[in-house]
């Protein structure tokens, strides 16, 4: 795709061709605009939009916050498959690792946000969810040089509830959806706290495993000498 000779790319011990760094350098800027970076752009462009939406004429019009749960809905849909597409598709970059959960943290912080201002959600939700967001992303920080945690079964259906319930009390719901929607979102909170603590358990072992492996390494390095 890029132009350079299989020999060239593949170290058969003849020269790189003049240019192939060059050629390599485009494939990878153009690489940028594949559909699954497309999909977390459009999510990032919607973020300003569903918060207007929804806030629109006051917060409380049942066709503005139907609008508004469109677009939440949308923002939704897109966060399932540009992550899908980057994996299948092998579609994924730099910008997409770092925009990907930059966009999910947005719509939903967003949501929870305007819901809890409007008195539509209590507080302490909003303060629970998106703390354990941001704890877990200092978390990532604070393991990355020993390895990745992937992503859970549990973590998955935290996902799949909160979108739900946010999505719920973004609509102007009464009377038995009204009633359900609180257990949905009692749901998603408990998920929230029980992903979070078990994400906190994998990264303490995945830290204490890589310090022994580096002390390890470190010993028989110095045995060595």
């Amino acid at each position: 795709m890029s132009g350079v000779p299989a020999s060239a790319a593949g170290g058969t011990g003849r020269r790189p061709v003049p240019g192939a760094k060059l050629g390599a350098a485009a494939v990878d800027q153009a690489s940028l605009w594949n559909i699954a970076n497309i999909l977390t752009m459009i999510r990032l462009v919607l973020v300003p939009g569903f918060v207007l939406l929804l806030l629109a004429d006051g917060g409380y019009d049942p066709v503005w916050r139907a609008f508004a749960w469109a677009a939440f809905a949308v923002a939704m849909i897109t966060d399932i498959f540009d992550g899908h597409l980057a994996r299948t598709y092998n579609l994924v970059t730099d910008f997409g690792k770092i925009a990907d959960p930059i966009a999910d943290k947005a719509i939903m912080g967003s949501a929870l946000v305007c819901l809890s201002w409007l008195g539509e959600l209590p507080w302490w939700v909003t303060g629970v969810i998106l703390g354990r967001e941001l704890g877990i992303t200092l978390l990532r920080f604070w393991v990355i040089r020993y390895g990745v945690i992937p992503a859970s079964r549990g973590g998955k259906l935290k996902t799949l509830a909160q979108g739900t319930a946010v999505g719920m009390y973004v609509l102007a719901l009464t009377g038995a959806l009204a009633t359900m929607r609180f257990w949905v979102m009692a749901v998603a909170v408990v998920l929230t706290v029980v992903t979070g603590l078990d994400y906190v358990r994998q990264a303490v072992v995945l830290r204490r495993r890589g310090v022994a492996a580096e002390r390890a390494a470190a010993a028989e390095g110095a045995a060595a000498r």
